[in-house]
């Protein structure tokens, strides 16, 4: 298989008398592409298992964070180039191709579940996109992370394009596309693509540390607030649009949702919300 699952239990004790407590259940769901000898590369066979995996877990309520990585000293080096000397010349199978590619990536953005690259070494082409259709990623010090289609003579169709500059700026975003270079792990966080940098050893464990902090909280409360703050990124909402969207989102949240009196009582009553989910 191209693509590997993994479940990490999160459940510890609370460090340090914190308030919050982790559900005994909860789960980080790490999906690992596997082909490290070839660097991890996006085949459509590779696209269609990421896509069934990301839509299993994010209906199962266990998992409260879902992570992507790649085996080996790669991320991912982006498509097969092997496979797209055949492909690119087939009518139906590219475009198909690319539109599983951006059905992935949507449903990344769409998921309830907040999904985080770890950026473990080389992260390019399609491996920048689909660190792009990630919620936030960290990489490991080894990272470098880059656009490079055109040194190939290749074009960006799997979203870089796109969501590229609204990540890091136009200008930015020209820069990588137009020289091809690839960014420091340093830099990428400078330039807002990946959230924090750590070194190569403890890249698993911030993704747990984070999943565990997630699972701390509403899951319907993250859903939620998931949900609005992606809206102006994939939809293009205007400042008024998505002030609306946040504004009834929130309401109805607070007046329906028994996870957010329970986060109030709590507080008051100084002890450890009990969260279901509802």
């Amino acid at each position: 298989m191209s693509v590997r699952t993994d479940r990490i239990a999160l459940a510890a004790s609370p460090p340090n008398g914190a308030a919050f407590a982790v559900p005994p259940d909860a789960e980080l769901a790490v999906l690992t592409l596997d082909r490290p000898a070839e660097l991890n590369p996006l085949d459509h066979d590779t696209i269609r298992a990421l896509r069934a995996a990301l839509d299993e877990l994010d209906r199962d309520p266990r998992v409260r964070a879902i992570a992507v990585t790649g085996a080996g000293r790669a991320f991912s080096a982006g498509g097969d180039m092997k496979k797209y000397r055949t492909l690119q010349r087939d009518p139906v199978g590219f475009p198909a191709f690319l539109g599983d590619l951006h059905g992935l990536l949507t449903a990344m953005g769409a998921a309830a579940t907040p999904v985080i690259a770890l950026v473990n070494g080389i992260a390019v082409a399609g491996g920048i996109e689909l660190l792009l259709g990630c919620d936030f990623a960290v990489a490991a010090e080894s990272a470098r992370i880059g656009d490079a289609h055109l040194p190939y003579g290749q074009m960006g169709g799997g979203g870089s394009l796109t969501l590229l500059p609204r990540t890091v700026g136009p200008a930015r975003a020209r820069e990588l596309v137009f020289t091809g270079r690839l960014l420091s792990a340093a830099e990428a966080r400078e330039w807002g693509l990946v959230s924090r940098v750590v070194p190569d050893a403890d890249l698993h464990l911030a993704g747990v540390e984070i999943a565990r902090g997630l699972a701390t909280r509403s899951p319907l409360a993250v859903a939620n607030a998931k949900r609005t703050l992606n809206a102006a990124y994939w939809d293009g909402t205007a400042i008024a649009a998505g002030l609306r969207l946040e504004r009834e989102t929130a309401g109805r949240y607070g007046l329906t949702s028994a996870d957010a009196h329970e986060g109030l009582a709590a507080f008051a009553e100084k002890r450890a919300p009990r969260f279901t989910g509802t």
